[in-house]
């Protein structure tokens, strides 16, 4: 059956649902992309020292962000999804207001680490809802099409923060961030239904907790993709940390940042739609593992132009817009392939993972900004690595079965 001839979320229809849950993960992307372009205004502002330290500001977020997210699964999988989302998104809100309110770069990194705290909610609830309700190649439908209406926020969000530093200063992009979330928390109390079956609710013990995390963890496939997502992410977040000071200092030119941060983003949005459309027909792994060296050869192109010092802004857009292309085809099949296994315990798996991710791709993408050293080199050889790790770690998770659509549990 098509996802419209039967709803797993009644009184919502796919189209909605798809809807609701892109723009619940969107919260995390409008928090990071549409700072990137105020961070020089905000180091001015705060008496940033080094030009590097500015990179707390996305890093703060991320960290706090990935930490929470062990502890959302176990909530959801005890108190249900729709509870625990609408906590995290009063929270989200709360620390937006507080963000715009600080007055001091200690006080704002407080507000971002809680931020982040809110949004691991968002995140965790919106994996295990489409859990959920979803498995096998149609999850990774509903992933690939929520991913691309997800991805308008990174198209649209640097745009959004560097048209609002014309007009009023960088408080007003946490005051609009806090007013975003509130209009989605009013959605999901509304319209949203809970999804989580009562027959799996988990009470919270530790034994069931550590058991849960024991399944995750020992499972080859879904601890596989885990890691090769975090260098994949990590390399990203290298990127972000430091775009704004490689437009401004490499290609004197910070202000075309939003227009190719936005090209980029419409790569993987094209790619994502792409995805959708090819998965049910060509597999989850033959799609994503091609893109994973898409990637890489991309990557190592990059790298090379650095190293040699024949970069360029031209060559650095074309080739980052087609790694996007490739992270968009594999991010979504990722995320179902780790998923896959663990159904019965989608809230403690979506955290796992996501805990897993998110702090060690935190960890990298803060090592590869703070490398930045007037060149593109950091970030490109940082790209290629994290490519070619991350093909290993495939490598090790399928027992080198690659590019076969055949599904392997553990």
């Amino acid at each position: 059956m098509t996802p419209k001839a039967v709803s797993p979320h009644p009184g919502m229809g796919f189209r909605e649902f798809v809807a609701c849950i892109a723009l619940i993960q969107a919260t995390i992307a409008m928090a990071i992309d549409m700072m990137v372009p105020a961070l020089g205004n905000i180091a001015l502002s705060l008496h940033v020292g080094q030009p590097n330290e500015r990179q707390w500001v996305v890093t703060a977020f991320v960290l706090g962000f990935g930490g929470a997210q062990l502890f959302y699964g176990v909530l959801a999988d005890r108190f249900g999804r729709k509870k625990v989302l609408l906590t995290a998104l009063a929270i989200y809100v709360l620390c937006s207001f507080v963000a715009a309110a600080a007055d001091n770069f200690g006080a704002l990194l407080a507000a971002r680490a809680l931020q982040g705290i809110g949004a691991a909610g968002a995140q965790v609830l919106a994996i295990s809802i489409v859990r959920d309700c979803y498995s096998g190649r149609l999850m990774a439908e509903v992933n690939s099409l929520s991913f691309m209406v997800f991805l308008s926020a990174p198209i649209l969000a640097p745009s959004i923060g560097q048209g609002l530093l014309l007009i009023a200063l960088w408080p007003a992009i946490f005051v609009l961030l806090g007013v975003y979330a509130t209009l989605i928390t009013g959605w999901v109390a509304w319209r949203l239904p809970e999804t989580q079956h009562a027959e799996d609710r988990r009470a919270i013990a530790w034994g069931e907790v550590l058991a849960a995390l024991r399944l995750t963890l020992q499972n080859r496939i879904s601890l596989g993709y885990s890691f090769a997502m975090t260098l994949i992410l990590g390399s990203w977040f290298g990127f972000i940390n430091s775009a704004q000071q490689v437009f401004a200092q490499v290609f004197l030119a910070p202000k075309l940042f939003p227009i190719i941060f936005a090209t980029c983003s419409i790569f993987m949005a094209m790619a994502a739609l792409t995805n959708a459309r090819l998965v049910e027909r060509l597999g989850m792994r033959p799609l994503s593992h091609n893109a994973m060296v898409g990637f890489i050869l991309m990557a190592v192109l990059q790298a090379s132009l650095a190293l040699s010092g024949h970069d360029s802004l031209v060559s650095f857009t074309v080739l980052q817009a087609a790694m996007m292309f490739c992270f968009g085809l594999l991010a979504g099949n990722f995320g179902a392939m780790s998923m896959e296994p663990l159904g019965h315990v989608a809230g403690t798996a979506a955290s796992v993972q996501g805990f897993i991710t998110m702090l060690g791709a935190a960890v990298i993408g803060f090592f590869i900004g703070q490398m930045f050293n007037g060149t593109l080199v950091p970030l490109t050889v940082g790209f290629a690595v994290c490519g070619i790790f991350a093909l290993a770690v495939i490598f090790w998770a399928e027992r080198g079965r690659l590019f076969k659509a055949t599904v392997v549990l553990n």
